[in-house]
């Protein structure tokens, strides 16, 4: 039988990964994405400012993010529909369904006006992925796009495992393999030439012998 246009369009795809995945996602999630909260506590958003998760899978950097700068308006797009059911009961349940507004999109082009009716954000979030998104680079010009002046990208994702034992590093990759991520090891390199292209500042720091990069690049003002 032939696969349906949705099923084989990014988003039937993600559908299909984690249609059942989902209801476990942040309970196993939490052992190996790493670097999250870190992310997190560094957003600095200011007063009264906005913030946006690409991909925001089942809301629970949302959610983080809401209480902690309580604040700000936070939004959040990911191109799962599953997912995103899974997000609407979470961001419910945490009694921020008024702070909170969500929305499929897909990632490498989107319109926040019509979407949100926000022209850019003073923050924009993009947590593992990166390392799921064939065209991840044109993921990062497009949050690039979107930032508002002297805005800030945030990235945390695989890094390039350079220094970890070669039998975790294995073990690790082979684990990723199973749930199609792909650590992207030239992040580095990449968010500098986007960075240089766009006239933003780019900074990135390996976490933990490389297993994670965290990324911030600054739009100019």
């Amino acid at each position: 039988m032939n696969a349906t246009p949705r099923e084989t369009s990014a988003a039937g795809l993600m559908d299909a990964m984690y249609r059942h995945q989902r209801h476990i996602y942040d309970a196993s999630r939490k052992f190996y994405l790493l670097g999250r909260d870190r992310l997190i506590a560094g957003l600095e958003p200011p007063p009264g400012g906005s913030i946006l998760e690409i991909g925001c899978g089942t809301g629970r950097n949302l959610i983080q993010i809401a209480r902690a700068y309580p604040g700000t308006a936070c939004f959040g797009l990911d191109v799962s529909a599953e997912m995103l059911a899974t997000a609407w009961r979470s961001v419910g349940r945490a009694g921020l369904s008024e702070r909170i507004i969500l929305k499929q999109a897909d990632a490498t082009a989107f319109d926040p006006q019509s979407l949100f009716g926000q022209a850019g954000f003073d923050r924009i979030v993009i947590s593992y992925a990166l390392s799921m998104i064939p065209p991840w680079r044109g993921v990062i010009e497009e949050a690039l796009r979107r930032l508002s002046p002297g805005g800030e990208l945030h990235i945390v994702d695989f890094g390039d495992q350079q220094a970890l034992p070669a039998p975790f590093r294995a073990a690790l990759n082979r684990w990723l393999t199973l749930f199609d991520v792909t650590p992207r090891r030239d992040l580095a390199a990449v968010l500098d030439d986007v960075a240089r292209e766009a006239g933003a500042q780019a900074r990135t720091d390996a976490l933990l012998c490389g297993y994670a990069v965290l990324a911030r690049l600054r739009s100019a003002a």
